[in-house]
């Protein structure tokens, strides 16, 4: 009897824990929200650089093609949010997790299967209009988008399959961790993630990229020599530079390094080469080479390998402390908590924002600063990003909060005021 009062307090103490840091978690991320519509409703002062190479017609059009792809994505990710908040305290999600197990026979893993592809259905369907709305009507709408509506829906399909197949084996393997080491599943889930992004890493050139577009090898030419120099120069040894027929699906232009070991490789947008001028060619491919030299995709898989760690740590903590009484040391936990810990994944990874793109920003400082030493033409650098800034639409001169909260690259205006600064001291 005295045990069983002990751990009936003990179990009202963890929940009113749990309610603390929710409400915590819950305020933090209703206050950036606030202050991120405040600022985005609020323009800024827009720093005199900007006038000497945009006009005031560049930055209202960048400005309000951003609001509208800015609040897309604010609404799907309330909607998300909102849709699991629900079902989690109205006790929706617990009924529908009984009534599913009743159905496959009391069969744990087929239940825990089903109900994630029942709340990943839902999921989906709440963030379709949004989806739908910024990548293929505000994309045709700005004249971005090259897709037909078919060509969409393959894209879109194709995405979604892999995505709940990837999930869904993610899912299952989560949950029989918790079964099997029930005190410690968070160190295995955090190196099976582990594992999962080397493994991701090294195969999304080779598997999954070529699934949505076509790569082809850079062809013999002006450019294959110039990044011959340029790799010289770098010291690096790079085999593969690759040309990605973006152009069936977009006017934007870009570039990216991807890979590991031999995987690794240098990627070009087909209309990067043919709408921009050689020198800003140069500087795309020698930033991307500065992503190679410092390291920067084995660093952002560091990162993210120790940010997994952290993150399955805070979910068992705020899991035993939220459902002490459903957690059964040596059982898998209850299917229904799959909501719980989906809650969680978009609270934290909303809070966890700043940090993630404080490093992505960094990282492209460097190779911008790399990509200056290799070619040494400060003016093909200042043209590249106001080139791209208004043909990609980007937002010039966000204000301060809005690119430390979302921007994982550093804002145009900064680029070009670096590249003129690095310019100074030569």
């Amino acid at each position: 009897m005295f045990r069983g009062k002990f751990m009936t307090e003990r179990m009202g103490k963890g929940l009113a824990k749990a309610s603390i840091l929710w409400g915590l978690l819950l305020g933090l991320v209703a206050l950036l929200i606030a202050l991120y519509i405040l600022f985005l409703i609020l323009p800024p002062p827009v720093p005199s650089l900007v006038w000497q190479y945009f006009t005031s017609l560049d930055v209202e059009r960048a400005r309000r093609y951003q609001m509208v792809m800015r609040f897309s994505s604010l609404l799907a990710y309330l909607a998300k949010t909102g849709l699991l908040l629900w079902l989690w305290w109205s006790g929706r999600a617990a009924a529908l997790a009984s009534g599913i197990l009743r159905l496959s026979g009391q069969r744990y893993f087929l239940a825990t299967g089903l109900f994630f592809i029942l709340i990943w259905a839902l999921l989906k369907g709440v963030a379709f209009p949004f989806s739908f709305y910024s990548s293929f009507i505000v994309q045709h709408l700005w004249g971005f988008s090259t897709q037909t509506l078919a060509s969409w829906w393959v894209d879109y399909l194709k995405a979604s399959g892999i995505d709940l197949l990837l999930s869904g084996i993610g899912t299952l393997l989560f949950f029989w961790a918790t079964g099997r080491w029930p005190f410690s599943w968070w160190a295995v889930a955090g190196l099976i993630l582990a594992f999962w992004m080397v493994v991701e890493t090294f195969l999304w050139p080779v598997v999954l990229a070529p699934l949505f577009n076509r790569f082809e090898p850079l062809k013999e030419g002006p450019v294959k020599s110039m990044v011959v120099e340029l790799s010289q120069r770098a010291g690096l040894e790079v085999k593969e530079v690759w040309v990605m027929d973006a152009s069936r699906r977009t006017t934007k232009a870009n570039a990216y390094f991807t890979g590991l070991g031999k995987t690794k490789r240098i990627v070009l947008y087909d209309n990067l080469l043919r709408d921009y001028s050689p020198e800003e060619v140069e500087a795309v491919v020698a930033h991307e080479m500065g992503h190679w030299k410092k390291g920067h995709i084995v660093k952002g898989l560091l990162w993210g390998i120790v940010g997994g760690f952290i993150f399955f740590i805070l979910l068992y903590g705020i899991l035993r402390l939220t459902a002490p009484g459903e957690i059964v040391p040596g059982q898998p936990y209850p299917p229904h908590l799959l909501v719980v810990i989906l809650v969680f994944v978009q609270l934290i990874s909303f809070l966890a924002q700043p940090v993630g793109n404080a490093l992505s920003r960094r990282q492209e400082v460097e190779a911008d600063r790399v990509a200056l030493e290799l070619t040494g033409n400060r003016q093909a650098m200042v043209e590249l990003h106001v080139h791209l800034a208004r043909r990609n639409l980007q937002e010039i001169a966000p204000h301060a909060f809005i690119e430390w909260l979302t921007y994982s690259h550093p804002a145009p205006w900064r680029r070009i005021k670096d590249a003129l600064k690095e310019g100074e001291g030569e």
